[in-house]
């Protein structure tokens, strides 16, 4: 049995969310050689599913050659990608503020799907996952906008907003997974895991249905009711 994995992820909330289900990793990051972000351009008239699959395959792939180049122990490698999207329109990070401001734009008064792609693999077995999920957002003016994009926070963000940052305060209306939108599923992410063996303490979870999983209602504190989180739910969840 596996003792630990690797994520490779820069993102501080995704080793957050791994964390919560007590499983044991290290970070498999970028080399500084390494062109990270040319993984995520988007190909001709490629749709937002066909793009999150390839995108975290090919972060797969990477990493796995991280691994050998480094001469690490082996151990499965965790690689995830999210992507924002708007009918067959993928809304990746914004190149800069006049960018989020248009993707905010486009988002105001509208639901959009969230799509994060899982992939668990090792050179010899590779598993993947999906986990989609909507979100509305309110009708944003274009102060609201001016101001939240000057906060900072929608750079280097898929959709050019973070669910657990000031955007909830936009966001009317969640089906699906919380911690999913947030980068990183969490039932899906316990699923792949036990088929490596690893996080068996999870290993009566039920499949999911409509609600949100045990794991998303925790990261909420508050109980379990509904696979939608309520405008004051949104304001309340503590998260930084």
């Amino acid at each position: 049995m596996n003792k630990f994995i690797y994520l490779a992820s820069q993102s501080p909330r995704r080793r957050q969310l791994l964390e919560q289900l007590g499983v044991r990793h290290e970070l498999l990051l970028p080399d500084p050689e390494e062109d990270s972000e040319a993984l995520e351009l988007v190909l001709p008239n490629e749709v937002p599913l066909a793009y999150v699959k390839r995108v975290t395959q090919l972060k797969l792939e990477a990493a796995l050659a991280r691994l050998q180049r480094r001469g690490l122990p082996m151990a499965p490698i965790l690689c995830s990608d999210t992507t924002v999207a708007l009918g067959r329109t993928i809304f990746g990070k914004p190149e800069h503020a006049a960018d989020a401001r248009r993707m905010l734009t486009e988002l105001s008064g509208k639901t959009h799907r969230v799509m994060t792609a899982l992939a668990l693999g090792t050179r010899r077995r590779r598993e993947q996952a999906l986990s989609e999920s909507r979100v509305t957002f309110e009708a944003l003016s274009a102060q609201q906008i001016r101001r939240y994009v000057a906060s900072g926070e929608p750079i280097g963000k898929a959709g050019a907003y973070a669910v657990q940052g000031r955007a909830a305060a936009f966001i009317s209306h969640i089906s699906g997974s919380y911690s999913g939108i947030m980068g990183l599923p969490m039932f899906e992410t316990a699923h792949l895991l036990r088929t490596f063996g690893i996080c068996d303490t999870l290993r009566d979870s039920p499949k999911r249905s409509g609600a949100l999983s045990p794991t998303d209602l925790a990261l909420r504190d508050s109980p379990e009711r509904s696979g939608v989180l309520s405008p004051t739910e949104l304001a309340l969840r503590d998260s930084p």
